[in-house]
């Protein structure tokens, strides 16, 4: 597996080493002893997939307790992928890394605790799997607005497709409003 650094440190892309032949492919998605050395020293928890039709956006969540970090990946279709920075003390806080995960290309993106992370589906549909440092702990889950001014992302919305929020992210908060972490 390769790292491909982002413009936020903590953040990683990870690209598999594919091995293909006319059969199919094979490739390795994770092992403990490699991502603790080069992204990370975390214990996964859980592990979740979903799926999404296009024009679904979800996010931008995090949690306040039980802060989660998540290694994110595509096995079918194409999202585009975010991480916010929230922790309030960081270099980069307010910092956003978007990147296109795809069946496709294969990529990983590692999302530490202490970020907002969110999606787009791009593609007809979409299979989104990611394995979680923490459990799952929705009284403390904040969302902040997708569309935020001062996060200014960049979302490469599908033209004709409407964009489908949950009512618990068209209810997020802006980023000006909602509670930072204090991860120390």
């Amino acid at each position: 597996m390769k790292i491909v650094n982002t413009t936020i440190p903590d953040v990683k892309i990870i690209e598999p080493t594919v091995f293909g032949d006319s059969r199919g492919f094979f490739m390795e998605t994770f092992r403990d002893d490699w991502f603790r050395e080069n992204c990370a020293d975390v214990t996964f928890v859980q592990d979740n997939q979903s799926r999404s039709k296009q024009g679904i956006l979800r996010g931008l969540h995090y949690q306040l307790e039980q802060t989660q970090g998540k290694l994110v990946r595509v096995t079918e279709g194409s999202v585009f992928d975010v991480a916010v920075d929230v922790r309030k003390d960081s270099k980069t806080y307010g910092h956003c890394v978007g990147v296109e995960l795809t069946g496709e290309n294969k990529k990983q993106l590692w999302v530490p605790a202490g970020f907002a992370h969110g999606f787009y589906v791009i593609s007809e549909f979409a299979d989104f799997t990611y394995k979680c440092t923490e459990y799952y702990y929705p009284e403390s889950e904040v969302s902040i607005k997708h569309n935020d001014s001062q996060l200014n992302i960049q979302w490469p919305y599908v033209e004709g497709v409407e964009t489908l929020l949950s009512p618990k992210d068209l209810n997020g908060l802006s980023f000006a409003d909602a509670p930072m972490l204090d991860l120390k």
